[in-house]
């Protein structure tokens, strides 16, 4: 082999190995190790949280930023039957589909109307953020930011308000803990403050709170912990998957065949004509040629 095929033939051999060039995992025989750390030395000493923020940033996270992830990775895992992911992964389970198609079809809805309410706070929260650090008073910033999202057609301010729950029991919990990490330097509080002046600013003027919820508490802490915005729908999947799994495995174990959104007992509401006769016509033949006889 000449000197020039033997370069061209590394050239090759480096272009494939560009193609699919990572900073995440480091794989040979014998040898695994994530984002540099061996993979032995991962297991037993650091946990999943730790483990998903190792995948994503790149370092291993503190322990209390640690348990601050976990508490919001906790709270989302579950919202009830009736939220529309947990019920198509249960009429999945119940047409035969295997436990990953019924999760794989769950995670499939979860979008902008459902399951992203939480990355859309932290947007929200990002553009305040922005607007206090080109010198705006919080309280103006808030107002300015949340004007001009009703603007754009923003009826709902994601992150607040229930329709189940007046006050969602979540959030004042991770709130809380929040205020913890902040009074201990784990955190600045710098978005909880923000979350917090979202609040105030929507129930200005009306007779009850509207009050954060799930997604709005869940997206103070992600970016506290300092997380990109586009990732929060991500981490929010990480936590309802194990939701949408055990849903999938109790239908799997109750049996069930074909299970609609309803019982058959109770039927949906038709609302098009009443019952009429289809038309003496004659199919047969198109109508103009039988006029140009």
């Amino acid at each position: 082999m000449s000197e020039r095929t033997a370069q061209q033939l590394e050239a090759v051999v480096e272009s494939a190995q560009d193609w699919w060039s990572t900073d995440i995992v480091d794989i040979h025989p014998g040898y695994i190790a994530m984002r540099g750390y061996p993979i032995e030395e991962l297991i037993g000493h650091v946990t999943f949280p730790e483990m998903i923020w190792l995948m994503l940033r790149g370092e291993l996270p503190t322990r209390p930023q640690a348990r601050l992830m976990e508490a919001a990775l906790v709270s989302a895992v579950d919202h009830g039957p009736h939220a529309p992911s947990i019920a198509i992964s249960r009429m999945a389970m119940t047409c035969g589909v295997p436990l990953n198609g019924a999760m794989a079809s769950a995670i499939n809805v979860l979008d902008d109307v459902h399951g992203g309410a939480g990355q859309q706070c932290m947007e929200l929260y990002s553009e305040i953020a922005a607007r206090v650090d080109g010198g705006a008073a919080l309280a103006s910033a808030t107002a300015e930011v949340l004007g001009e999202w009703r603007t754009q057609g923003v009826r709902y301010v994601p992150g607040f308000g229930h329709r189940w729950h007046p006050l969602d029991p979540r959030a004042p919990r991770l709130l809380g803990l929040v205020d913890d990490a902040v009074a201990a330097g784990d955190v600045s509080g710098r978005y909880a403050a923000i979350g917090r002046a979202v609040e105030d600013a929507i129930s200005a003027g009306r007779p009850a709170r509207i009050p954060m919820n799930i997604d709005g508490a869940t997206a103070v802490i992600y970016s506290e912990l300092g997380f990109a915005t586009e990732l929060g729908r991500g981490i929010f999947i990480l936590s309802r998957s194990v939701g949408i799994l055990a849903h999938a495995w109790e239908q799997h174990s109750q049996g069930g065949r074909i299970k609609g959104p309803m019982p058959k007992t109770i039927p949906y509401r038709y609302t098009g004509p009443a019952r009429r006769a289809v038309p003496d016509l004659d199919l047969t033949e198109p109508t103009a040629d039988k006029e140009s006889r």
